[in-house]
């Protein structure tokens, strides 16, 4: 796959360091944010601003969407000025916001009346990985559009694996976000044991991380959480949207998730306590 033209909508903490991978690897990127001068950044590495989403994607034939929540991505996709009113036969959108896997289903059966192609392609590795160019990408759809995109996806992520049908993906990543929040309390309990009985944190981590309590939010956000810094590479507020989405697909299929559970009911607790813009790693405080 040559150089692309391509439209990115949600240029946020993730999403910015996506655009510039992009830029780097010389597409042209012609983007929406809410706030222009948020993304100024983007625009002197060569972005393209456009006051809507319907006029960014009318510039791209590649789409993607990383915004907030499912309410979010129901209107870049379907409100005025939005991306399917730009709508062209062979243009592909996909959404890398972790969203419902019903409105995936929604947005591929609607790209596919319009001649479209979609993906639904959820991240994990936070803005770290976001950073690193080294995402790990689990993606929903048609397996030759899955192929087709490929190449694109290899300029910000390293594990990109095809999950199946519209909606797979989403579903996926409901399993990488019950696994972390119910890692997450591990970390923080692991952390606050060791703090409590007086040890160096830091030794304790360089112990514990290579054997078999080993993870990616023990070696990435145990430092923060020894710091106590709470600065978002994903924000509470987002990780609770994961955590109901979840627990709502978990009811359809009858399925008790009793650690999803609880790790929610920490973090609702964090919420109400105004850290809803926190770093997830902010559960630290709640073992003070």
């Amino acid at each position: 796959m040559g150089k692309k033209t391509i439209a990115f909508i949600g240029t946020g903490v993730m999403g910015a360091s996506i655009v510039k991978h992009l830029l780097r690897a010389g597409h042209s990127v012609h983007i929406f944010t809410r706030t222009a001068e948020k993304a100024q950044p983007l625009v002197e590495l060569g972005a393209i601003w456009h006051d809507s989403p319907k006029s960014a994607a009318q510039q791209g034939a590649i789409i993607f969407t990383m915004v907030g929540y499912p309410s979010d991505v129901e209107e870049v996709y379907f409100g005025n000025d939005g991306i399917f009113e730009a709508a062209q036969a062979g243009k592909i959108v996909i959404d890398m916001t972790t969203s419902q896997p019903v409105l995936a289903k929604k947005i591929a059966q609607f790209a596919q009346t319009k001649e479209m192609a979609s993906l639904d392609a959820p991240v994990s590795g936070g803005d770290i990985g976001a950073q690193n160019g080294s995402l790990s990408l689990m993606v929903g759809g048609r397996r030759e559009i899955f192929d087709q995109m490929i190449p694109i996806f290899e300029v910000f992520g390293k594990n990109i694996v095809y999950q199946g049908n519209a909606g797979a993906g989403q579903h996926t990543k409901m399993c990488n976000q019950i696994a972390i929040a119910t890692n997450m309390i591990g970390v923080a309990e692991a952390l606050a044991y060791g703090k409590k009985a007086g040890l160096d944190l830091e030794q304790v981590l360089k112990s514990i991380e290579a054997g078999a309590a080993g993870s990616w939010s023990l070696s990435n956000l145990g430092p923060r959480m020894m710091k106590e810094d709470v600065a978002p590479g994903f924000y509470i507020k987002h990780f609770l949207k994961d955590m109901r989405i979840a627990l709502e697909e978990a009811a359809i299929m009858k399925l008790q998730l009793p650690g999803l559970t609880l790790a929610k009911k920490i973090y609702d607790e964090l919420s109400a306590e105004g850290m809803d813009d926190f770093g997830t790693q902010a559960i630290m405080t709640y073992y003070k």
